[in-house]
């Protein structure tokens, strides 16, 4: 007890940590590691399974894809001119004019010049697994907790097939990078199994293999990463870090994975806005959670989440990163590659590198030259040498989504993540359409609404529909939905910036400018500031889990031990 009360965060989370996991899943990446490690490990949260499907899909849902309409299409281009004007740069048809000469660009053979050599190492995923005959290396990996069959029951046509050499065979699945780097004509297929900050269920996507996926997904982490093997998993505690936007239903279902299939002896949840608060040792802010695929915005006082000031925006960095595909190409500064992030998950990572590399929010034209590379299906890598313009035009999107054309993998449905078996849960105000259940008569007429709880304040308190406006205005409704001028004066200059988007260079001073502006003239508030972040953006919801772990130890087993 006296231990406890004079301990500090840092010193409880390097004493006990050892046995603590910190798993924060993401839409594109999950980060998952001991407490006590400095950092975690960020890995592409999907996973490739071995295919025989005819014809073959390279990636799970890439059939969810939207076309993207005539206005959209004139939506974007006014986006597009509106930000010009900002950032005073030409605009969208003054550039086509000026681009009626072709631009030099250059094929880079990465196999001649010296310093090109780092680009050329790259090469395609090894499908392929050596047949292991050897009875003590199977036994080796039996102790690890791995089998040469698929995690969680067989897969229909994913059994891994004998080649006819008999000296290799295809992988059953392959994870992380790895997976986003099989070239296009294995037989392969991507999943991945959270998109848009939902589990990505779907017509296309089963519930049970959206579960499977990422229990194979963790498994495969904790067994090759951090070589914890299932057999001693019942000596490590799990903290899940989730997203504001997760449901009931979907946090239920990943501690049933935590608990009943990882095998751990015991799990806490926290929410990914107040984590990112301890992770900088703050207890009150306006979290900003800029992810791959979402961003959404939650205020924090005193250590508490106010759910009524949650929002949710469809956009992210990987939105940004096809925004700069479609500005280069209008400008005709891309080479003639064939391009396809939808299909071919590796030029995805590559605009994502571009982006995260030249992107950056200034006033002024901004160009730079950049090595893009094309994955030519059965060619080597290739490189090619150009100069991208207008970079700094994609970022702004977060501010005018109507540049970022919503057209590829929409948010999930709703209705997969009803949880009938929660009586607080919204799907009692409903009606079930499950009439094929109660065709005896005995139900014909079925409506659990209940008048009983339109007071209760859960409803009110787990807003999770998405806004349509930009960044700046969801942060300023956020503050302001707190109602009260002592609170929405302290969140201004309170707000924080985490994930991956926020490493973009000029976005601090961006988001200061425009959310003032954004700030209805009648309030009495004059002073935005963005705290900068004391560790990497997007690691600190992570590190915040580890040490709000140790802030639930210090404050609440002293008090669980009194009451007891």
């Amino acid at each position: 007890m006296d231990y406890l009360k004079s301990v500090v965060p840092s010193q409880l989370v390097s004493e006990r940590g050892s046995n603590l996991i910190v798993i924060n899943p993401g839409s594109t990446n999950i980060r998952i590691g001991l407490a006590s490690q400095d950092a975690p490990f960020n890995i592409p949260h999907c996973i490739a399974r071995y295919t025989n499907q005819v014809p073959k899909k390279n990636v799970q849902d890439q059939m969810l894809n939207s076309q993207v309409t005539t206005a959209q299409h004139v939506e974007r281009e006014k986006a597009y001119d509106v930000i010009a004007s900002l950032l005073k740069i030409p605009f969208l048809d003054e550039e086509v004019a000026n681009n009626s000469f072709p631009r030099k660009m250059g094929r880079v053979d990465g196999y001649n010049p010296p310093n090109t050599r780092k680009d050329a190492a790259f090469n395609w995923t090894d499908v392929y697994e050596k047949n292991m005959n050897s009875t003590s290396v199977s036994e080796n990996l039996m102790d690890k907790g791995m089998t040469n069959e698929p995690l969680d029951g067989q897969h229909e046509g994913s059994e891994p097939k004998e080649l006819p050499s008999n000296e290799h065979k295809f992988k059953a699945f392959i994870c992380g990078e790895e997976a986003l780097k099989i070239s296009p004509t294995e037989p392969y297929c991507l999943h991945r199994p959270i998109r848009r900050g939902h589990l990505n269920i779907s017509e296309h996507y089963s519930m049970q293999q959206v579960f499977e996926d990422l229990h194979t997904i963790w498994d495969w982490i904790l067994i090759e990463k951090l070589h914890i093997p299932l057999a001693e998993r019942n000596m490590y505690s799990a903290i899940l870090v989730v997203p504001e936007t997760f449901d009931n239903r979907e946090i239920k279902e990943l501690l049933s994975i935590v608990l009943r299939d990882l095998r751990f002896s015991s799990a806490v949840v926290h929410q990914e806005g107040l984590a990112a608060v301890f992770g900088n040792g703050l207890s009150t802010a306006c979290v900003v959670n800029m992810g791959g695929q979402v961003t959404s915005v939650i205020c924090i006082e005193d250590g508490v989440a106010l759910p009524t000031t949650g929002k949710t925006l469809p956009f992210g960095g990987e939105d940004i990163a096809r925004c700069l595909l479609w500005t280069q190409r209008h400008h005709q500064t891309w080479p003639q590659i064939r391009t396809d992030v939808l299909s071919k998950p590796i030029d995805l990572l590559m605009l994502n590198r571009l982006k995260e590399s030249y992107c950056a929010i200034k006033e002024g034209e901004l160009d730079s030259l950049a090595v893009v590379h094309s994955y030519e299906d059965g060619m080597p890598a290739g490189s090619h040498k150009t100069r991208l313009t207008a970079l700094n035009v994609p970022p702004m999107g977060l501010f005018y989504p109507t540049l970022l054309v919503p057209d590829v993998y929409p948010p999930p449905p709703r209705f997969w993540f009803n949880d009938y078996e929660d009586m607080l849960e919204e799907t009692w105000h409903m009606e079930f359409p499950r009439r094929s259940e109660f065709s005896d008569g005995l139900f014909p007429n079925v409506n659990v609404g209940l008048a009983m709880w339109d007071s209760y304040p859960v409803f009110a308190t787990k807003p999770k529909k998405e806004e349509k406006v930009g960044l700046a205005e969801a942060i300023t409704g956020s503050i302001l939905s707190t109602g009260r001028i002592d609170l929405q004066r302290k969140l201004f200059c309170s707000i924080q910036l985490i994930g991956g988007v926020a490493l973009t260079n000029g976005l601090v001073s961006a988001v200061e400018e425009r959310v003032l502006h954004a700030i209805p003239s009648n309030e009495a508030i004059d002073t935005v500031e963005v705290l900068q972040s004391r560790t990497n953006p997007t690691l600190v919801p992570w590190k915040g889990g580890a040490v709000s772990r140790a802030l639930y130890a210090i404050f609440c087993l002293p008090l669980f031990l009194v009451i007891g």
